[in-house]
């Protein structure tokens, strides 16, 4: 029994995660073959900008045709928490990469971006208590161990400038992707919305300010593509599971994001593939490994708690309504003090201590 639940827990939120991961992961090789006609900040601003209308336009049509989500809506207070991720992983986090990738390889970088997973989950152990078993710590070792060894020159660690601005552009993602888990309850296509709308136009007046301009455009539009896909849906997804899993797991199953970049970056620029690449990836893989196999279960007790999401009436949502209502579907509610014992990740309602 115990086992069954594990294998449910991973569903939906461990397939949303691997789905967004494999879309992001695509963007630093599509990135790298824009960047030869568009500045780094041009580019930034594009992508997201290109996100943030492509869910505004998904938003829209949702009105038009009489459909609308079943979900949260922002509270005032989550604004704060909405400043930083959008500061952070919209401004912050693609600018460092668009340098990083101009200075460096793409198959390189895309790897690199492993180190994503581990500022998530580090930030979310130490700064917000959230649980990390065994599996994702050894997991997280492993993938260090191949960032590691793709800086590695044959005589030390060699760490140049553009291994170091992705590095700092996953450690501004990790804290927006903590910061996120905070107002994941509410709708994530208008958090992923005002995301790419605010940060891309402010990394397209940044670039305006230091001199560029606007590229042809086939080339606006296919980085308003990639961002919408990218960036928009990715994102979406990543909400999405944030929900169900936590930010540490979600973050470790990230790690499957660099080795969709690598492969495009090898595929589609015909960038060597080395031994040191092959090694990197068996020891990023052995690290994705470790987080999927990954299970949680003992007895925990519920406090009492009363909030806004999207959901259906399964077992933690046993309340009445005055009349039929369709699900999923999201209003206030209170949940009453419980204990029982299942398998479970911190997900919306598991966010207890150990």
């Amino acid at each position: 029994m115990i086992e069954s639940r594990n294998i449910a827990g991973l569903w939906p939120g461990v397939p949303l995660a691997l789905v967004s991961a494999a879309l992001f992961g695509a963007v630093s090789p599509l990135s790298k073959l824009l960047l030869d006609t568009v500045n780094p900040f041009m580019l930034a601003g594009l992508m997201y900008f290109g996100a943030g209308l492509g869910l505004a336009a998904y938003r829209g049509l949702l009105g038009a045709f009489g459909a609308s989500p079943d979900e949260a809506q922002l509270r005032r207070s989550d604004l704060p928490w909405l400043a930083v991720a959008i500061g952070m992983g919209g401004v912050v986090g693609p600018i460092l990469l668009m340098f990083g990738l101009a200075r460096t390889t793409a198959s390189s970088a895309a790897l690199l971006l492993n180190t994503e997973g581990l500022a998530t989950m580090a930030i979310a152990w130490v700064a917000f208590q959230e649980n990390v078993d065994r599996k994702l710590i050894f997991g997280a070792f492993a993938i260090l161990a191949g960032a590691l060894l793709l800086s590695w020159d044959g005589q030390g660690v060699s760490v140049d400038a553009g291994a170091l601005l992705v590095v700092g552009a996953c450690v501004a993602w990790g804290i927006d992707n903590n910061f996120t888990r905070k107002i994941s309850a509410t709708d994530p296509v208008v958090i992923a919305m005002l995301k790419g709308l605010i940060a891309g136009g402010v990394n397209i007046a940044l670039a305006l300010a230091t001199g560029s301009s606007f590229p042809a455009v086939l080339t606006v539009a296919a980085a308003g593509v990639v961002g919408l896909l990218g960036v928009g849906v990715s994102l979406v997804m990543f909400i999405l599971a944030l929900r169900r899993l936590g930010s540490a797991r979600t973050g470790a199953y990230y790690a499957l994001a660099p080795f969709i970049g690598a492969v495009l970056a090898i595929a589609l620029l015909g960038e060597p593939l080395t031994v040191k690449l092959m090694i990197a990836g068996v020891l990023m893989g052995i690290g994705l490994w470790l987080h999927l196999a990954e299970r949680h279960s003992h007895e925990h007790e519920h406090e009492t708690l009363e909030h806004e999401h999207s959901h259906i009436h399964d077992e933690h949502h046993r309340h009445q309504h005055d009349g039929p209502v369709s699900e999923p579907h999201s209003h206030w509610h209170r949940h009453e003090r419980t204990r029982h014992s299942h398998a479970h990740y911190p997900d919306l309602h598991h966010r207890h201590g150990h």
